[in-house]
C-alpha cells in the first residue's frame, strides 16, 4: 500500500530529529528550535543538553506538578489549548465549532459495542502546539480495557486545517484507548497523530507502532484490565498534535472553556460517582 506523502514526510523529519548531530551543531539545532517556537525551559533540562531535536521535543519536566488528590477530579492529560469540548449528540462532535466529526468513525468498528453509550456523554479535544510539553498523563484512575491502532494520513493538526478541513481527525492515524473510570464510566482516550515524524508512543503496549507500514486497525484487549493512576505517565507524541476524550453519558462534567490554555495537572472537570 502507497503511503500518503503526509507519512513520507513525517519519516524523513522523524530521520533528522533523532539524528545525533556534533555537539556544536547540535547546541544551534536546539536553540534554534527554542527561540522559534518560544519554549518555556525553566522546568527542563538546558536546551543543549538534549542529543536530538527528538529527545529535546520529548523532554521530561524536572518537577512534575502535584496531582489533585480529590477522587472525582479529572486533570489535564498535557499541556494543551482547548479548542472544543461539550456534548456528544448524534454521534457527532466537532473538531472546532462548526466542523463536525462521527464519533463512532472516530473510534473505530471495533469498538461497535460501545457507539450507544457515547450518545448524550461529553467529549473534549486538547490541542498540542510545537511548544507544549508532549508527554501524555492519566486525567483521572482508570483500568484500561483496550488499545487500538488504527492507521491513517499525518495531516497538520494546526488551526488553519481545523477550521477548514473536515474529518481531520477521522482521517488521520490515531490510538484509541478504552478505560474505565473508578465509578465504572467507560471514557475513550483517543490520540490523533500529526505531520512531522507522526509517532504516538503508548508506554505500556509497545505493539504500538505508529507511522509504520500497517495498513489495518490491530487492537489490543486486556482481560483483567491495565490500572493506571490519575497522573501516571502513559507515554508522548514525537511531535503534534491532539488528544480527544469520549465519555458515557452522566460520566464526566467538564469545567474548562474554548480557547483556554491548560497545563498538565491543572483540573478540568470532575466524574460523577454514580
Amino acid at each position: 500500500m502507497k503511503k500518503h506523502y503526509s507519512s513520507v514526510v513525517s519519516r524523513a523529519f522523524g530521520k533528522f530529529a533523532a539524528k545525533e548531530f556534533s555537539a556544536p551543531v547540535q547546541k544551534i539545532i536546539n536553540n534554534s528550535y527554542v527561540k522559534l517556537m518560544g519554549l518555556d525551559m525553566s522546568n527542563f533540562e538546558p536546551a543543549n543538553t538534549y542529543s536530538s531535536l527528538g529527545k529535546l521535543f520529548i523532554r521530561k519536566m524536572k518537577k512534575e506538578p502535584t496531582i489533585d488528590a480529590v477522587r472525582d477530579s479529572v486533570i489535564s492529560p498535557c499541556d494543551a489549548r482547548v479548542i472544543d469540548f461539550g456534548t456528544i449528540k448524534n454521534h457527532t462532535a466537532y473538531q472546532i465549532k462548526g466542523m463536525a466529526y462521527n464519533t463512532n468513525s472516530l473510534i473505530g468498528a471495533h469498538n461497535e459495542e460501545s457507539f450507544s453509550l457515547l450518545e448524550g456523554g461529553a467529549y473534549v479535544n486538547l490541542y498540542l502546539s510545537p511548544k507544549d510539553y508532549h508527554r501524555y498523563h492519566m486525567p483521572f484512575d482508570v483500568r484500561v480495557l483496550s488499545v487500538m491502532h488504527i492507521p491513517g494520513k499525518l495531516y497538520p493538526v494546526n488551526m488553519p486545517l481545523l477550521k477548514n478541513k473536515k474529518n481531520l481527525y477521522l482521517e488521520n492515524e490515531r490510538v484509541v484507548i478504552k478505560v474505565k473510570d473508578r465509578f465504572g464510566h467507560l471514557h475513550f482516550i483517543v490520540l490523533v497523530g500529526a505531520l512531522n515524524v507522526g509517532k504516538m508512543v503508548v508506554s505500556f503496549e509497545g505493539r504500538v507502532k505508529t507511522n509504520s507500514d500497517a495498513s489495518v486497525s490491530t487492537l489490543y484487549e486486556y482481560e483483567e484490565g491495565i490500572e493506571l493512576k490519575k497522573g501516571e505517565l502513559f507515554g508522548w507524541f514525537e511531535m503534534g498534535s491532539t488528544i480527544v476524550i469520549l465519555s458515557e453519558k452522566d460520566a464526566v462534567v467538564w469545567s474548562v472553556n474554548v480557547d483556554q490554555k491548560v497545563s498538565f495537572g491543572d483540573v478540568i472537570g470532575r466524574l460523577h460517582e454514580n
